[in-house]
Order: C-alpha cells, then structure tokens, then sequence
C-alpha cells in the first residue's frame, strides 16, 4: 500500500489580499507561515517518506523545503510540472470580489459548478479535465517509480490544483467536485493504492495542528 500525502502551500500576501494566483501568478509566503510550517513540519516529523515532490512554484517549494528540514528522515525532492497551480488566466492577480463582479458566472462555476466552468471565457485558463489530467499524470509516475507496500509519498501543490486533482484520482464527478468546499493553507490530505490507478481518501482537509479556525480568506 502506498500512502500519498497531499500538502497545500503556506498562506501567501496574495492569499490575505483574496487574490487569484493561479499558475502564472506568485506572491511571497507571510511571515505567518513560517510557524504554520514549523508546525506542519512537526507533525510530520516522524513519518518516514521515501520521496516527495513539489509544483515548480515558489510558493510550493519554499513550503516544501522548509517542512521537510524537519523531517528525521529527510527525502530527496523533484519538482514535477504537473502539481503547478490551475491557471487561472487573466484572473490572476484580481481579488475574488473583482473577479464576482466582472464574470459572475464563470466565478460561480468555478467555486462551486465545476462541470459549467467555460475556460473559453476566461483567456488562458485551463479546463478542470486539463488540470486533473496532468496531476494524475504526475502522481502515477510518482507511485511507478517509487510506490510500493508501507511506502509515503508527500507532494506540495496548490488549493485548486489539489482539490481538482484529488477529485480525479478519486473519480469524483465534476458536478460534485466541489461539495466539500476548498483546502486551506498547510493542510494535509492523504489518499493510498496499492496500483496507482485506484485510490482511496484517509483524510482530507486536515489543519488541527494548527490551532486556527478556516478562513475564507485562505481557502480555494
């Protein structure tokens, strides 16, 4: 059985402003995040992971580095382009309220509606089958080269790109993708298989080492 960490980056500047990122957008990790990770890094301290893997953006490896310092047993660490962010195309950089205001329908679909979300009506997004294709790309490739009976895995991505991307490895339909709401920052979900092509959920969501309650803020 292989058991699959999923780690969101740290709360960014972008994140406290209610801004899209996406994958072309980037801001800095909040000194905040600095004990966020501390305590991330903590509570994983002990659980031997053979690898990880982050998103190529630096929001995601700065988080990535810095959690697995604390690690007893410290993995080697490959960048894989397919945990990068969603792409958001000209939304990023725009504060969800602007985004409302301007493409109130595709706003919706994108939180909420996935299956009616059009990328044609926001120039240079991606599709939610585009993301959740390259994601389950990247983390099979993971479990072939690395996967086996009592091997982790831990991979840093992004709000969106996690919960598109778990939601297609646990073939969850795109109208549904979006029932149990976002992630929030340094939250950790685990999913296991014993093929990668079949996987199953443990645990989703998970901040309570953190000791703070979810903000809209930084959740997506």
């Amino acid at each position: 059985m292989t058991k699959l960490y999923f780690i969101r980056h740290g709360k960014t500047v972008w994140n406290a402003e209610g801004r899209f990122q996406g994958s072309g957008g980037d801001s800095p990790l909040l000194p905040e995040s600095t004990d966020q990770i501390t305590k991330l890094g903590q509570h994983l301290q002990h659980v031997n992971f053979k690898h990880a893997f982050t998103s190529p953006i630096k929001r995601a490896v700065d988080t990535a580095e810095q959690t697995l310092a604390y690690l007893d047993h410290k993995p080697a660490l490959t960048v894989q382009e397919g945990l990068k962010e969603f792409s958001f195309g000209i939304w990023e950089g725009k504060t969800f309220l602007e985004v409302k205001q301007n493409w109130a329908d595709m706003y919706e679909a994108s939180r909420h509606h996935p299956e009616k979300f059009d990328a044609a009506l926001v120039p240079g997004a991606e599709t939610f089958p585009q993301v959740q294709a390259r994601f389950k790309m990247a983390v099979q490739e993971a479990v072939t080269m690395y996967g086996g009976p009592d091997v982790n895995l831990i991979f840093f991505s992004h709000g969106a790109a996690l919960t598109t991307g778990m939601g297609g490895l646990l073939n969850i339909p795109l109208a549904h993708l979006r029932d149990r709401g976002g992630l929030g920052n340094t939250s950790t979900s685990i999913l296991e298989t014993t093929d990668g092509q079949n996987f199953t959920e443990l645990l989703r969501n998970d901040t309570s080492y953190l000791d703070e309650l979810a903000s809209e803020l930084n959740t997506i």
